[in-house]
Parts: structure tokens; C-alpha cells; sequence
């Protein structure tokens, strides 16, 4: 009988070992495959963000005159790459500095930060994050660029994607990304509606403002149309940018390890296109009805302007919601561009309806649908990121403005950009318009 006992007794101590290992196994196969999931979310999500560069790159193409079409190409390769070795540089230490800060809160390290990843000790690769974060910060320089086309020398512009992307972002960001006082006072900004999109609208506000607007815009208080070169261009640009989309705000849910997060990332997808379709189709409609025409150039930054809206809270709302944010988002573009005109503010592509005015509406909306936030804090955030963005932004350009200038000579502007900067035209077989 007590054999009959001991045996069992025994057979389960020899086990227990073995169920040991089975379970150590089986947790860190659910570790590892987290880890795989979450940094293949960052690294898919970055390269879809990487895309929105040729995305800006064709929309700016096709809506700047022939004459300046390669001006427009050369800077936005050349900013992302600026961009690439300045996040690396200083940004992104002192976007995340930690423990680190030299002002808490406030003011981040400088220096490289390490990204070699200890795999047992985070759920996601360092590299991933890198890379993700580093599309972010290219974006927000692109946002400047098409603004400013058309008269703003290539150097000068450069250095200001130098300062913008090693420095003003970075420290914005780390207010609420890097766990900074905006993050701790309550300012929501899910995937950078603020952040990154208003951010750069208000970098390109401040350089409209101190370059001043194209020889021949304002005239006898009108306003002078002056036509894209490609507008088959610029919807390619647009349709880049909204696939590109779904990797900025998806991505920006941050984990894809579970159940629950890859159902957030789909929602998020779904919410993010209905905003932009939204936006479309209001931008369309709202022309149709003051112009009596559809307008093109107003519905594709209609839909840029649904993007931006949902931006800041995508996981949220229902799809309803998400489709009335995005569509007040296309409202907003139709009413916001003819008023810049008014101010004699001249933008180009339409950067800063679509990026600033869509982006505080984005911020603002975030309390219909999130728990916890308040339209106070979200508008104290956006205050604060504005004017931090705004006032530094213009003193940069009136530093590059009273050193080497910023705006290039009346007959080069007149001959455009291509020539005059560059020496190559995109069109050399067609005339120049």
C-alpha cells in the first residue's frame, strides 16, 4: 500500500521540474512573440511613414509651377536626410532623455542615445523605436517646405530643418512623448496632431510671415492665382500621404503583442480612413456650393485635413465620430485658405489650414470621446507647443534672414528656382510657366 503511494509521490516530484521548463518555455515564447510582434509594429509603421516623404514630395511637385518643381524635389530628400542625422544626433536623446533631464520635464540631454537593444529586457527592439520616432520628426519639416515654395533660397531653408528636427521638435515632443509636463498635467495627443502637425505649421507660419508672400500673389487687394504645374501629381502626393497614414497613427498605438492591442491598431486603420473620406467629400460638397465648381486642389487637402483631425485621438471615437471630425476638418480647409489670403499670408500648398487650424481642431475634439482629458488641458497644450514652436521659429529665420538672407533675388524668383538654384529644370522640353 505504501509502495502504491510512493510511487505516484515520486513520479510527480521528477515531473515538477519538467512543468517548471514547460512553463518558463511557454512564457518566454509569449515574451518573444510579443517582442517580434511590437517591433515588427514599429518598423512597419515607420516605413509606411517614410512613404509619406514621397507623399509631400509629389503633392508640393504638383502644386509649385514647373519652374520650381526640382527646387521642391532637392529639398524635401535633402531634409529628410538632414533630418535622419539630426534625430539621431542630438533629437532623440533629448526627446527621451529619461531620468536625464537638465530642466525636468521641460529640457532633455543632449548627446546620441544608444539604441542596441538587451533582448530580455524590453518588449520591443530600440532600433524599431528609433526609426518610428525618426519619421515623426522628419514629417514635421516636410510640412514647412511646401509652404515656403516658390521663393525661399535652398540653403537657408536647410538650416532651418537643421534647428527644426535636432532641436524645436524634439524638445516639444518630450513635453508629452517623453514624458514630459504636458504628459503629466493631462494633454492628450495620441499619434502628433499637435505635436508634429501643428508643430510645423506653425514652423512654416512664422517663415511665410518673415519671407513674405510670391512676387505677383497680392495684387490691387486681390488674390492671383497661380496654378500647379502637375495636378495628376498631386493626387498621387495625396494618396501617398493616406496610406501613409495608417502607419502614423497605428503605429503610434505602440504594442501589437496582444489581442487587444492588434484590435486597437484595426480600429485605429478604420477611424483613420473614414476621417480622411470625410474630409474628401466635405471639402468637395462645401466648393460645389460657394464656387459653384469642385475645386481639386481643396478636396485632396480636404482629406489631408480629415487625416490631421483624427490624429490626436484615433482609437476613440465610433466611426461616426471620426467621420464628423474628419468632415469639419475638410470644412475647415475651404474657409481657412481664403483667409490666409486675406492676411496676405501666402502658403502654397495649403500647409497651414491643413497642418495648424485642422491640427488644434483635431486636439481640441479629443475629450468628446477620451476619458480623462479636458478641453482646458488640451488647449493649454496646444497653446504652449505653438508658442514654443512659433517664437523660436521666428527668431531662427530672422537670424538666417540678417545673416545670409533667406529670400532669392526678384529675377531669380521671376526665372524660378530650378534654374536660378539648381542649374536643372524637371520639364526641360516644355516652357517654362
Amino acid at each position: 500500500m505504501k509502495l502504491r503511494i510512493l510511487l505516484p509521490m515520486a513520479a510527480t516530484a521528477a515531473l515538477l521540474p519538467t512543468l517548471g521548463f514547460a512553463q518558463d518555455a511557454e512564457f518566454a515564447s509569449a515574451s518573444e512573440t510579443a517582442f517580434i510582434f511590437n517591433t515588427l509594429l514599429f518598423l512597419i509603421g515607420g516605413f509606411l511613414v517614410f512613404w509619406m516623404a514621397a507623399g509631400f514630395a509629389m503633392l508640393e511637385a504638383g502644386l509649385v509651377r514647373s519652374k520650381n518643381v526640382t527646387t521642391q524635389l532637392t529639398k524635401n530628400i535633402a531634409l529628410f536626410s538632414l533630418a535622419a542625422i539630426m534625430y539621431w544626433l542630438v533629437g532623440y536623446n533629448i526627446m527621451y532623455p529619461g531620468d536625464a533631464w537638465i530642466m525636468q520635464g521641460v529640457f532633455g540631454t543632449f548627446g546620441t542615445k544608444d539604441i542596441k537593444t538587451a533582448i530580455d529586457a524590453g518588449g520591443y527592439s530600440n532600433a524599431s523605436d528609433f526609426f518610428f520616432q525618426l519619421m515623426f520628426c522628419a514629417t514635421t519639416a516636410s510640412i514647412v517646405s511646401g509652404t515656403l515654395a516658390e521663393r525661399i533660397k535652398l540653403w537657408p531653408f536647410l538650416i532651418f530643418t537643421i534647428v527644426l528636427t535636432g532641436f524645436i521638435y524634439p524638445i516639444e515632443a518630450s513635453w508629452q512623448w517623453g514624458a514630459g509636463w504636458l504628459s503629466d498635467a493631462g494633454f492628450s495627443d495620441f499619434a502628433g496632431s499637435t505635436l508634429v502637425h501643428a508643430a510645423g505649421g506653425f514652423a512654416a507660419l512664422a517663415g511665410a510671415i518673415i519671407l513674405g508672400p510670391r512676387i505677383g500673389k497680392y495684387k490691387d487687394g486681390r488674390v492671383i492665382p497661380m496654378q500647379g504645374s502637375n495636378l495628376p501629381l498631386a493626387t498621387l502626393g495625396t494618396f501617398i500621404l493616406w496610406l501613409g497614414w495608417f502607419g502614423f497613427n497605428g503605429g503610434s498605438q505602440l504594442a501589437m503583442g496582444s489581442m487587444i492591442d492588434a484590435d486597437a491598431v484595426a480600429q485605429i486603420f478604420a477611424n483613420t480612413n473614414m476621417a480622411a473620406a470625410a474630409g474628401a467629400v466635405a471639402a468637395m460638397i462645401l466648393t460645389q456650393i460657394l464656387y459653384k465648381k469642385i475645386d481639386l486642389t481643396m478636396l485632396l487637402n480636404g482629406a489631408l485635413a480629415g487625416l490631421v483631425s483624427i490624429t490626436a485621438g484615433p482609437l476613440d471615437p465610433t466611426l461616426f465620430g471620426a467621420l464628423w471630425i474628419g468632415a469639419v476638418g475638410g470644412v475647415i480647409v475651404v474657409f481657412a485658405v481664403p483667409f490666409l489670403d486675406k492676411l496676405k499670408i501666402d502658403d502654397v500648398v495649403g500647409a497651414i489650414p491643413v497642418h495648424l487650424i485642422a491640427g488644434f481642431w483635431g486636439t481640441l475634439v479629443v475629450p468628446v470621446y477620451t476619458d480623462g482629458t479636458s478641453f482646458v488641458t488640451q488647449i493649454i497644450g496646444f497653446a504652449s507647443i505653438g508658442a514654443f514652436v512659433f517664437i523660436v521659429s521666428l527668431v531662427v529665420w530672422l537670424i538666417l534672414k540678417a545673416t545670409m538672407g533667406i529670400r532669392v533675388s526678384e529675377e531669380a524668383e521671376i526665372t524660378g528656382l530650378d534654374v536660378s538654384e539648381l542649374g536643372m529644370e524637371a520639364y526641360p522640353e516644355f516652357s517654362k510657366s
